[in-house]
């Protein structure tokens, strides 16, 4: 009656899933064009039409069960749907799934959740789409998440030496570090050399085309060069920073202070920090230009 090929045809012009397509092409009698239909009648078919449209918008979302915690983004277009109970619960669901599982990357992620991303852009009414994912499980230690302003950023962050409650103190605290001081590496060893490279090119070329500074000798600019790299450490990396609750500390002696406390020896493995929507264009509404389209129309 139908193929495999018919059926990815169906899903090529519709979006919907498979599971879908099948039964559209089963009460239509293998007829292409009456089971786009029977897809549209259905509200599946619908999906397809904010395949292109941006999903800049959305949540970041995360769970805790025991030793090991999940963070997943999820998009959509407007922040309005990111508010409601439906796409939430979708959201929700994404995240249950990657605790429980074993998924390899974004892409096996993304086909797996296919058939339900599909059916949930149908019944909420915009483009869904799942970005980007983190897990982490800890093996002598605990793992804790902290989510900042309802899902604008989400933070994921493990503690390794032991699961004593102090860790789980400082794992709460480095949480909150991360979200309000967006470290992008760990240590300054993880800074990869080329990126250190090209700020010291661009501060010798800001120090030589300062009038006040490019006659300096160059031992005296080798040293403001070192000191400009070094405040980027500071900002930048994450046992650098100084605690946004006690300025006068570095993360690296919070991190020493608690395992004192417990005569461990505690370190922060490793973190992940997902701002909602960054990198992402949003759509600009030129409500002027949808008028006019509209009244051609």
């Amino acid at each position: 009656m139908f193929t495999s090929k018919d059926v990815m045809e169906l899903r090529k012009k519709t979006g919907a899933g498979v599971a879908d397509c099948q039964k559209a092409l089963r009460e239509t009698n293998g007829d292409m064009e009456k089971a786009v239909d029977f897809l549209r009648e259905k509200g599946i078919a619908t999906a397809a039409k904010k395949a292109s449209r941006i999903a800049a918008e959305g949540i970041v979302a995360a769970k805790i069960d025991g030793a090991t915690g999940a963070l997943v983004e999820v998009n959509c277009e407007t922040d309005f749907v990111a508010k409601g109970d439906q796409y939430k619960e979708f959201v929700a669901g994404v995240v249950e799934y990657v605790l429980a599982n074993d998924v390899k990357d974004i892409d096996e992620l993304i086909a797996v959740k296919n058939d339900e991303t599909v059916a949930a852009t149908a019944k909420i009414g915009e483009k869904i789409a799942i970005r980007r994912f983190a897990k982490f499980t800890a093996e002598n230690g605990v793992v804790d998440s902290y989510i900042h302003m309802g899902g604008k950023v989400g933070v994921l962050v493990e503690i390794e030496g032991c699961t004593c409650d102090s860790a789980k103190e400082l794992a709460h605290e480095v949480a909150l570090q991360i979200a309000a001081g967006k470290p992008l590496y760990l240590n300054a060893q993880e800074v990869p050399a080329e990126v250190i490279e090209h700020e010291k090119e661009i501060l010798i070329a800001q120090i030589k085309n300062d009038p006040k500074l490019a006659s300096k000798p160059e031992q005296v600019i080798a040293k403001m060069v070192e000191g400009k790299v070094n405040k980027y450490y500071d900002e930048n990396c994450l046992l650098n920073q100084a605690f946004v609750k006690d300025p006068a500390v570095k993360i690296s002696a919070l991190v020493k202070q608690y395992g004192d406390k417990m005569g461990k020896t505690l370190s922060i493995k490793r973190f992940v920090r997902f701002e909602m929507g960054e990198g992402l264009e949003k759509k600009s509404n030129d409500f002027a230009a949808e008028v006019a389209e509209q009244m051609k129309k």
